[in-house]
């Protein structure tokens, strides 16, 4: 009960006044956030406003002090009851070394299902090149893989020219266009259900296989490590990654049986695959430059070893972003 209200109103104005301001910042900016203080003060002045609603709404002879009471009280009710989503600003290092890996991770199961066709069309294209020999010609269809390995290693080995003298960057550019043409190509064969990208995936793997089965038979096999094995263990996993990209895209039109819609579906894995493909274009980028400066230039110019070495240094590197990179912040979220 209100024994001196204009006393009453004159204390209580006050904190009525600076709920208000409160409010009207928070209303013209939506990204304002409040320190826990703010917090504390916001919800105090809340509860104390509408402490005096209760209060007033028992003295009839003033409507318009009740009224904009009322008002002020259900602003504030919005503000604490709203679930307001935290605005982030877009940071390309926290999407490449948290969003992307954990995309990779959280799919393993269709790369799973890409590396197992691959792996089946290596298999399919060593064997090829075993039985019948003469199958290299139609198997592997770059010219300078069609020379004996044997003669490929001694011309390559003994050329004292650089081949690539001021046209580095012309081959870094062709490597990084082919190879990102191709697995977005791939990627976007999931749109076949996934039989596109499920026969993409065996080529390569047919093409891998025929090589390397071809250099190790003539018994070049430290050179074919040494020429690949630099930009192949960024290359080759970015395909597995186009492989495992198209066929996300292939599960959600297929469905499995799942009673939602189909466009439901594809926004449900469309941001997976477009951070997929950025993340794909950003390692054949690493491996376009390797395979101009540093794969196509082998003994006595680059020792096979520091090669080879760089490869494993590599690989690791990799295994180890896309194994466990992101992994701590989202336990700190979970949190």
């Amino acid at each position: 009960m209100i024994v001196d209200l204009q006393k009453f109103l004159k204390e209580e104005g006050v904190f009525w006044k600076e709920l208000e301001a409160a409010l009207d910042s928070l209303e013209k900016e939506p990204g304002l956030t409040m320190t826990l203080d703010e917090v504390k003060r916001f919800h105090y002045l809340y509860q104390r406003a509408s402490a005096g609603l209760a209060k007033i709404t028992t003295f009839s002879a003033e409507p318009d002090i009740r009224r904009y009471l009322e008002s002020l009280v259900a602003r504030a009710y919005g503000e604490v009851q709203e679930s307001r989503a935290i605005p982030h600003r877009f940071s390309p290092f926290t999407w490449f070394f948290v969003r992307f890996p954990r995309t990779f991770r959280r799919h393993y199961l269709a790369l799973l299902l890409a590396a197992s066709i691959i792996l089946a069309g290596c298999l399919f294209g060593g064997a090829a090149i075993v039985l019948d020999p003469g199958s290299k010609e139609v198997l592997v269809s770059f010219s300078h893989l069609q020379d004996s390995p044997a003669e490929r290693v001694a011309r390559e080995e003994s050329s004292k020219e650089d081949l690539l003298a001021g046209k580095k960057m012309r081959g870094t550019a062709f490597y990084i266009t082919h190879n990102t043409q191709v697995s977005i190509f791939m990627i976007g064969l999931g749109a076949t259900y996934g039989i596109g990208t499920v026969i993409l995936l065996f080529y390569n793997g047919v093409i891998l296989g025929a090589v390397a089965l071809d250099y190790i038979l003539a018994g070049q096999a430290t050179f074919l490590l040494a020429w690949l094995s630099p930009h192949g263990v960024v290359e080759i996993p970015a395909f597995l990654l186009a492989g495992q990209t198209g066929l996300i895209l292939a599960g959600a039109l297929i469905g499995w049986g799942r009673r939602v819609p189909l466009m439901a579906r594809l926004r449900k894995v469309s941001a997976d695959i477009v951070t997929m493909v950025f993340g794909i274009a950003f390692l054949l980028c690493w491996a376009g430059f390797v395979e101009a400066f540093v794969s196509q230039y082998h003994e006595p110019v680059i020792p096979y070893a520091v090669k080879t070495g760089f490869a494993v240094v590599e690989f690791f590197t990799l295994v180890l972003f896309l194994g466990f990179a992101g992994m701590k912040r989202r336990k700190h979220d979970d949190r």
